[in-house]
């Protein structure tokens, strides 16, 4: 199965996240990797898996990166049942109420347009010890197994 990893990012943590993903899941799929800036929305196909990383900027606002892939759902609406994804966002968790909001909102508005969420939704948090790139490498091994083949 073909995976497209999209990541939207404000200063490069979610580019360097999906890297880390890639390198799991290309063990076993073919994996592509696109800035969320650089992906058009027309491009998104049922048969294809999705991967989104995203940061949360500012007041849990999506990153500058991923802005235009927003609005290119919101503008164009595709049907995108049939397409499955899953999700890891990045935030920190001194923002209480908009933690990890970023990873949210692009998750909220793949699924109004009819995809379906899989897997654990990803949540690294920037105040933990934990490094988000070894937290992703984890969480992208668990995912091995709802992907498919």
């Amino acid at each position: 199965m073909s995976v497209v990893i999209l990541y939207g990012s404000e200063t490069g943590t979610a580019e360097l996240v999906s890297d880390a993903i890639s390198d799991v899941l290309a063990q076993q799929h073919d994996v592509s990797m696109y800035d969320m800036a650089d992906f058009a929305v027309e491009d998104l196909r049922a048969d294809d898996f999705v991967v989104a990383v995203c940061s949360t900027y500012g007041e849990g606002e999506l990153p500058t990166g991923a802005e235009p892939f927003a609005e290119g759902l919101d503008d164009e609406k595709p049907d995108l049942s049939g397409l499955r994804f899953a999700v890891f966002g990045l935030g920190d968790s001194v923002y209480d109420d908009t933690f990890n909001r970023g990873g949210e909102i692009i998750a909220e508005k793949l699924t109004e347009l009819g995809a379906s969420q899989v897997g654990e939704h990803g949540r690294h948090d920037m105040s933990s010890k934990v490094a988000a790139k070894v937290q992703a490498k984890e969480w992208a091994e668990g995912l091995t197994k709802v992907i498919g083949a």
